[in-house]
């Protein structure tokens, strides 16, 4: 009999087994999160689940992969240049710093790596949230050369979130100006709304704008701001509990569309 082994490998975030043959053919992965075993052939059953025994976290639904839903099958027919879900949080700024870094040695610390670090604290806390049905895009290009911080899809529908580096500062918002310590008001929120309202037309969908303030000393808003949410990076999860808007098949559906880079371009 030959002896299968176990290979853990990631995929989009999450982890998979696959159970191959010496050869390295694959005859099955355990998906953990679904508590899953598929079978590529019904004729080793009892090899692959001895072999992942060690692996298997409590009870399995064993059998074929299941059919692939039409959002899967959209997502599997792009081409890699065209999906925008691996991109990295503050992708677009990673490879800016990649090309041109700038003077190794400055008076002031680089702004774009501030605006980095303020992005990767975002996209870290939005991608938590995948285990609760939502789906974060990163770094989302638009036409002019403008981009969505971050893209969520899930139950409590569709956000836009643009991301305000601000550790140690104390922020004061009145709709539509942003003021950040002793720095000049700008009509910030104007910005979020747009970038919003762009990502809307895209997906012909509702996608409603969000302020994130990344390690804020203190926050003040004169009033609500209209149609924005403003949000610290530690009120993030607080998202996750928001539903009853969107099904589990519309955020597929949404997501597959969302992550293909045409949807963008007429925008």
């Amino acid at each position: 009999m030959d002896r299968l082994r176990v290979i853990p490998t990631w995929r989009h975030g999450q982890e998979r087994l696959y159970v191959c043959l010496p050869d390295g053919r694959n005859v099955a992965w355990y998906d953990r999160e679904a508590a899953r075993v598929n079978l590529l052939g019904d004729d080793r059953e009892g090899e692959v689940l001895e072999a992942l025994g060690p692996f298997l976290t409590g009870p399995v639904t064993v059998g074929p992969p299941p059919v692939p839903t039409p959002a899967e099958l959209a997502r599997l027919s792009l081409h890699p240049d065209d999906d925008l879900a691996p991109n990295r949080p503050g992708e677009a700024l990673l490879v800016a710093l990649e090309r041109a870094p700038g003077p190794a040695h400055r008076l002031r610390p680089d702004p774009r790596r501030r605006a980095l670090a303020a992005e990767q604290t975002t996209g870290t806390a939005l991608d938590r949230l995948d285990g609760a049905g939502w789906h974060t895009l990163h770094s989302v290009p638009l036409p002019g050369g403008d981009r969505v911080h971050h893209l969520l899809i899930g139950p409590g529908g569709l956000f836009a979130l643009h991301v305000l580096p601000a550790r140690g500062q104390r922020v004061h918002v009145g709709d539509p100006l942003v003021a950040l310590g002793r720095r000049d008001p700008r009509p910030l929120l104007r910005r979020v709304r747009v970038d919003a309202d762009r990502a809307s037309y895209a997906l012909t969908a509702e996608v409603r704008p969000v302020l994130v303030l990344v390690a804020p000393a203190h926050v003040s808003v004169t009033a609500p701001p209209r149609t924005v949410r403003v949000l610290t990076d530690r009120e993030l999860p607080d998202l996750a509990h928001l539903g009853g808007t969107l099904k589990p098949a519309d955020v597929e559906a949404l997501h597959a569309m969302a992550r293909d880079r045409a949807t963008w371009k007429r925008v």
